[in-house]
């Protein structure tokens, strides 16, 4: 494999939020892979978008294209800030959009991490089909022991040509062209559940029913009538919110989520003046003493990790902001031992119920 003018620029990427796990890495082969094929096009000042680069390895190293980044996550937003002022580089030089804007009107190569989520990656190339003409090429890439034939199948949806590369470094990209007439798709999943019928954008976690986490914590949730003002943290599609508010349609909810997905999807399942919406990663906006009731259903992967890091970071920030009689109320699964880290952050950690798979904490 020959050398190549972006792979030699040595920049310096660091995951955003810091991890001590030492095998959690900023960027992998399939990143790098991206920029060895994109360098073998040969273009000349195209126009680019680059979907799904977790903490900026590909946004700084074609950083001088001026790319469209589409961004899905506020953390993902905050690390490609810190790896682009931390490098240097000309932050100027990117423009960032939600994964429902459009892009440009005239896209000449794409560059994508393909997802887990094989919904989103449809969802991807059908937003991206739409800027793309018929000499756009779109690389995209994943690590070998991730490659699902799905992605051969959602690709071929979208493009005449699809094209596997050798692997290197246990990492594959796929090179597609010539784009197939555009035609339209749904991008959300609909869910039923008590009676009720959610919607969620393609992505978003649990696509096709209500995770059975959420649905052992709604049995158990109780809403006291002091409980005047609710944070949903991690809030996904907002099922849990709504439970809240079917109980309690006086209080003030709010629900945060690093997903701009989950919280746009929040948005189709819950509205009301008393609701407010957060796309975030973290409290930092939020008063000490500010709440009275937390409830969650944390996250600890993200992608193909898993990581428990973000979640404590998070109980945190959950301890700042609860009022002196509030209290935290999460649900998670029993292998996950949360009870070691909750007992270091309050002075009270009571077991609300538990089965053979999750357990329900109360924290205070």
């Amino acid at each position: 494999m020959k050398d190549n003018n972006t792979n030699n620029n040595k920049y310096s990427i660091n995951r955003y939020p810091k991890t001590r796990n030492q095998s959690l890495q900023a960027w992998s082969a399939a990143d790098e892979y991206l920029l060895t094929e994109f360098d073998s096009l040969n273009l000349e000042n195209p126009s680019m978008a680059i979907i799904n680069d977790r903490f900026g390895f590909l946004s700084c190293h074609l950083h001088t294209f001026s790319p469209t980044i589409i961004l899905n996550y506020k953390s993902q937003e905050k690390a490609i800030i810190q790896n682009i002022e931390s490098n240097g580089l000309n932050f100027s030089k990117l423009n960032f959009i939600s994964p429902l804007q459009s892009l440009p009107n005239r896209i000449d190569v794409s560059i994508i991490k393909i997802p887990k989520s094989m919904d989103l990656f449809k969802m991807q190339l059908f937003q991206l089909s739409k800027s793309l003409n018929k000499d756009s090429i779109v690389l995209a890439s994943f690590m070998t022991k991730y490659f699902s034939p799905q992605m051969l199948s959602i690709a071929n949806d979208f493009f005449e040509e699809v094209k596997q590369s050798k692997a290197w470094k246990k990492a594959r990209v796929l090179l597609l062209k010539n784009k197939k007439q555009e035609k339209e798709i749904l991008i959300l999943n609909s869910i039923k559940f008590q009676d009720l019928n959610f919607q969620q954008y393609y992505g978003v976690f649990s696509a096709k029913n209500i995770d059975y986490a959420s649905q052992f914590f709604i049995q158990h949730l109780k809403i006291k009538n002091s409980d005047q003002r609710v944070l949903d943290l991690a809030s996904g599609n907002g099922v849990l919110s709504k439970a809240i508010q079917l109980r309690n349609p006086n209080c003030e909810i709010h629900l945060m989520d690093d997903s701009f997905l989950a919280v746009e999807s929040s948005k189709l399942n819950l509205n009301g003046e008393n609701v407010t919406y957060h796309f975030n990663d973290s409290m930092e906006l939020f008063k000490d003493d500010y709440f009275d009731l937390v409830i969650s259903n944390p996250p600890f992967h993200f992608e193909h990790e898993t990581n428990i890091e973000v979640a404590i970071r998070l109980f945190h920030d959950v301890k700042r902001c609860l009022k002196s009689e509030g209290r935290f109320e999460l649900v998670a699964s029993q292998h996950l031992n949360f009870k070691t880290h909750l007992i270091k952050i309050f002075k009270n950690v009571l077991i609300i119920s538990e089965n053979n798979k999750f357990i329900i904490y109360q924290c205070f």
